[in-house]
């Protein structure tokens, strides 16, 4: 087996069974734990693991409910969720990681950063807010993220696309097609249902000062379902983070890697001090 060979396992960890999966990285650097967004699987990271660093050790996991990984009795909130993935770092024998967190999973990372802060070492904010306080979109966009359909029917996700995901999506619908449909393994409506009352009971807002974490936030500028405003406010609270705000969507991660994967690594292998900084790209 190659060094670098990714290994998918399933982590035993409190009654929940974890889908993980781990890329090594170079001996004795931090790894980097990606957070999904709301019913995706881990496979959704995929474009941007590959255009990583390969030195850059990855994990991806499916918290319980998505992708393969079967959901709980009862919805576990952020709280629980932040409780098993500082478990499953220890599981898989590291003691801080990098984190990086896309739309839902931008929210999973803040608690994490807030409840374990020991555990990491840089944050990474992509396309998210601060849960039930940030500013919305459009009602028509945030009803249609009310079911996982999009996840199920491939179709129906592209027809969806540029009004859902803004961006590159609007021009080139496929590219969604490819990174849900193709990839992405569909959790179950429990799980769903589960992260959704996630979002809706929490909010960051409030603590977000007590962030000591590095952390660079990054948005779009044409994300329909998180408006590039929340982003500003991130930045605003916590103090000596880093914005960059791109022309782009809510998923240019996954769609565009070119665009965000220098940046973050750039971001992530720094080791000075962090200073307060905003920028802004051009098209």
């Amino acid at each position: 087996m190659n060094a670098r060979e990714e290994v998918t396992r399933t982590v035993a960890l409190h009654g929940f069974e974890i889908r993980v999966r781990v890329r090594p990285g170079a001996p004795g650097r931090t790894p980097l734990l990606l957070c999904c967004g709301i019913g995706a699987g881990f496979e959704a990271f995929t474009p941007f693991v590959d255009a990583l660093d390969p030195d850059i050790g990855v994990i991806r996991f499916d918290v319980p409910g998505a992708g393969a990984s079967p959901p709980g009795a009862l919805p576990i909130g952020f709280p629980g969720n932040a409780f098993l993935v500082s478990r499953l770092i220890s599981a898989l024998g590291h003691r801080r990681v990098d984190v990086l967190g896309l739309s839902w999973g931008g929210g999973l990372a803040q608690q994490l950063a807030l409840q374990h802060r020991g555990r990491v070492r840089r944050l990474v904010l992509v396309s998210t807010g601060t849960g039930m306080t940030m500013v919305p979109g459009r009602p028509e966009v945030l009803a249609k993220m009310l079911t996982p359909r999009r996840f199920r029917d491939v179709e129906y996700a592209a027809s969806l696309a540029g009004t859902l995901y803004g961006g590159s999506s609007r021009t080139r619908p496929s590219q969604v097609r490819e990174v849900l449909g193709d990839s992405t393994r569909v959790g179950s409506r429990r799980g769903y249902t589960h992260q959704l009352m996630a979002i809706a009971c929490w909010s960051s807002l409030p603590v977000l000062p007590l962030v000591t974490t590095p952390t660079l936030v990054l948005s779009g500028d044409d994300d329909p379902i998180i408006p590039v405003v929340n982003a500003h406010v991130l930045h605003r609270m916590i103090r000596g983070s880093q914005l960059h705000v791109y022309p782009g969507g809510h998923l240019t991660l996954v769609t565009d890697v070119e665009v965000l994967t220098p940046v973050i690594t750039g971001f992530l292998h720094t080791d000075l001090p962090q200073t307060s900084a905003t920028t802004k790209e051009r098209p």
